[in-house]
C-alpha cells in the first residue's frame, strides 16, 4: 500500500514540478538581467525552458498524450497569469502564450510520433520544440513587431542564443534519463 502512495505521490511530482518550471522561468526572465555569453543575450528562464521540454514528456510518458494536453492548457493559463502579474507588456504576453502552445504541442506530437528510445525521443521533441520556442517569442514578443526590444539585425542573435540554451539542456537531461534508465534496467535484471 505504502508503494502505490508513493508510487502516486511520484507521478504528481511529475506534473507539479513542469508546471513550477514554466512558473519559475516566468519569474527568472522577469526578475534578472539576460546573461551576455559572447555576442548572445540569453534570457535566464530560457534555460528551464529547455527543461520544461523534458518535464512535459516525463508526464507524457506517464499519463498519455490527452492528459498531457490538459496539463500543457493549465501551464499556458498559469504563464499566462504569471506574466501578467509581473507586468509583461501585453505583446510579451501574447509572444509568450503563442510561443508556448507551439512547441508545446509540436514536442508532444513529435514525441508521441517517433520510434526510438525515450532518451532520444525527449531530445528530438525538445530540440524541435525549443527552436519553435525560441523563434517565435523573439520575433512575436521581443522584435519591432512585438515589444521592439530587440532591432532586426539582433533577432538572429537572440534566437540562437536561446535555441543553443535549450539545447543544450535538452542534451544534457537526455543524457541523463538515459543512463539512469539504463542504470535501472541494469539493476532490475541483477536482483
Amino acid at each position: 500500500m505504502a508503494f502505490l502512495i508513493l508510487k502516486g505521490v511520484i507521478n504528481l511530482l511529475r506534473v507539479f514540478f513542469y508546471l513550477l518550471s514554466i512558473v519559475a522561468a516566468n519569474v527568472l526572465t522577469a526578475a534578472f538581467a539576460p546573461i551576455h555569453l559572447g555576442m548572445f543575450l540569453i534570457p535566464v528562464g530560457t534555460f528551464l525552458i529547455g527543461a520544461t521540454f523534458i518535464l512535459r514528456d516525463l508526464v507524457q510518458m506517464k499519463y498519455g498524450k490527452k492528459k498531457t494536453y490538459l496539463f500543457i492548457g493549465i501551464a499556458l493559463m498559469l504563464s499566462a497569469i504569471v506574466s501578467y502579474l509581473l507586468g509583461d507588456s501585453l505583446m510579451i504576453v501574447v509572444a509568450s502564450a503563442i510561443s508556448f502552445i507551439v512547441s508545446e504541442s509540436t514536442d508532444t506530437e513529435i514525441y508521441s510520433r517517433l520510434k526510438l528510445p525515450i532518451a532520444w525521443r525527449i531530445f528530438y521533441s525538445g530540440l524541435v520544440g525549443g527552436i519553435l520556442d525560441s523563434a517565435l517569442f523573439v520575433v512575436i514578443g521581443l522584435s519591432p513587431i512585438g515589444a521592439g526590444f530587440l532591432p532586426w539585425e539582433a533577432v538572429p542573435l537572440a534566437i540562437l542564443g536561446q535555441v543553443l540554451a535549450k539545447t543544450m539542456m535538452q542534451a544534457i537531461g537526455a543524457c541523463l534519463y538515459g543512463i539512469v534508465n539504463q542504470k535501472m534496467k541494469t539493476n532490475v535484471n541483477f536482483s
